[in-house]
């Protein structure tokens, strides 16, 4: 690529993000090096520390420059963009995503605002298939407050978005580390709760939450995951991978081909992996209204309800009106909502008098909260490992395919997981349909079946 064809990239980057022109002439300078940090902040997009420490300024042109010449190869790539955790993935990310298109433009020691400099450049121009943010750690070192932090990210973000407003972003959250490392528990929860605020009813970007899967009770990194505190091992990054498959799969990047699955002999299939055939949408009782006032007025941070005011059967279709429930290749997403939790119910439009065993498999990202509805009281369904409430479950397979079982016998339903006994028991009417709730994150159903009793 040319130096003057550099030169009009950055000076279009200028525009977009409403550089000073003091920058704009420093870019589009003859005999500037386009890969270099910029020699001072002045007239810089965002706010807060941009490093510039010897080893950093020649890291930073060296993988620049390289990205530079891969250019054509890595364009409609799905890029993961961050620092050091993301660069010492190395070329083990694309062996994580068989079959998908892998481009890392991690560079150690990035911040923020390092990211928002060089977006344009070492992402955007690829025309990115979908991007997986994760930073804003360095920044901590460098003692921004989680403000500035978020203000960084909300630049990068917008200008994700002017680029392509169809592309979809995985944010994920600033993972733990330690206080010892200027990272500490309340700081990165606090950087966390602001990027969750910032894209609170966003369709278009799909936060993951990354600090729970890996935070130990304090808050902080394990050794077992983070031998420094800072960065996965392999396991810590074995972990990342699972939370972002479901993901990926709902994006159809992955899994494109549904699982072949034939039910038991005497059990009828409530869900054919086509369409939403037997299901739908039903009033909202008088008690959930209820709970959900409650609820509402009690936290300020409660789960968004929408009421049902009219029965709604979605025969033929594949996905509900408002998105919530889609069918992607032989499986019922539950889809992350973007309002952070938001309360939805989708019910068979058969009810089921009779004793009888319930069969499903499920799937959620972490800390994933659903349920499954057995003639109106609910089982939990969740990511039981992070979200409880049966946290000591030893068959239980985080962000993998677990099998529920629910058996109703003389009013009562009991459950296991994976052929471990649930705690608990529900007493359930003696009649009414079968459903499944979305709350939190992202749960998959697939494999739905009864058999009567």
């Amino acid at each position: 690529m040319s130096s003057r064809r550099l030169g009009l990239l950055l000076l279009t980057l200028c525009v977009a993000l409403g550089w000073a022109p003091e920058l704009r002439a420093q870019a589009t300078a003859p005999g500037a090096d386009p890969f270099a940090i910029p020699a001072t902040d002045e007239g810089l997009p965002g706010a807060g520390p941009i490093r510039r420490y010897d080893w950093f300024k020649a890291l930073w042109r060296e993988r620049r420059s390289e990205w530079a010449k891969e250019h054509l190869k890595d364009e409609g790539a799905v890029v993961f963009l961050g620092d050091s955790i993301t660069q010492l993935w190395g070329d083990a990310l694309p062996t994580a995503f068989p079959g998908v298109k892998i481009a890392n433009r991690g560079i150690s020691g990035d911040t923020t605002r390092g990211v928002l400099i060089r977006l344009q450049e070492d992402v955007l121009s690829l025309k990115p298939r979908a991007v997986v943010l994760l930073i804003g750690t360095n920044d901590l070192d460098e003692h921004a407050t989680p403000e500035i932090i978020a203000g960084n990210m909300k630049l990068i973000l917008t200008a994700m978005k002017a680029s392509n407003p169809r592309m979809p972003i995985i944010l994920c959250q600033v993972f733990p580390s330690d206080a010892q490392l200027n990272r500490s528990a309340d700081q990165i929860k606090k950087v966390n709760a602001l990027y969750l605020d910032a894209v609170k009813n966003d369709p278009q970007i799909i936060p993951l939450d990354t600090w729970t899967l890996f935070a130990d009770e304090h808050g902080d990194a394990k050794p077992s995951e983070f031998p420094d505190l800072l960065h996965p091992n392999r396991l810590g990054y074995a972990k990342w991978a699972a939370a972002l498959d479901p993901v990926f799969a709902t994006l159809q990047f992955t899994e494109t081909d549904p699982a072949p699955f034939t039910p038991e002999e005497g059990f009828e299939s409530l869900f054919d992996g086509r369409d939403l055939n037997g299901w739908g949408y039903r009033p909202t009782t008088e008690a959930d209204k209820e709970s959900a006032r409650r609820w509402q007025a009690a936290d300020p941070n409660a789960a968004a309800w929408p009421f049902v005011t009219d029965r709604t059967d979605f025969d033929g279709k594949t996905a509900t009106p408002d998105g919530r429930f889609v069918v992607i290749n032989g499986r019922l997403v539950v889809t992350t909502p973007p309002e952070g939790r938001k309360i939805q119910q989708l019910w068979t439009t058969k009810e089921f008098g009779d004793d009888f065993i319930l069969k499903l498999e499920f799937r959620g990202t972490p800390n994933a909260d659903s349920g499954v509805y057995v003639r109106g009281p609910q089982w939990q369904c969740r990511d039981y490992a992070l979200a409880g409430p049966f946290t000591g479950l030893k068959k239980y397979k985080p962000q993998d395919w677990n099998e529920l079982v629910i058996t109703v016998q003389n009013g009562v339903a009991r459950a296991t997981c994976n052929g471990e006994v649930l705690e608990g028991e529900l007493k359930v009417p003696a009649s009414g349909p079968i459903g499944l709730e979305g709350d939190r994150g992202q749960m998959e159903y697939r494999r739905i079946r009864i058999r009567r009793l």
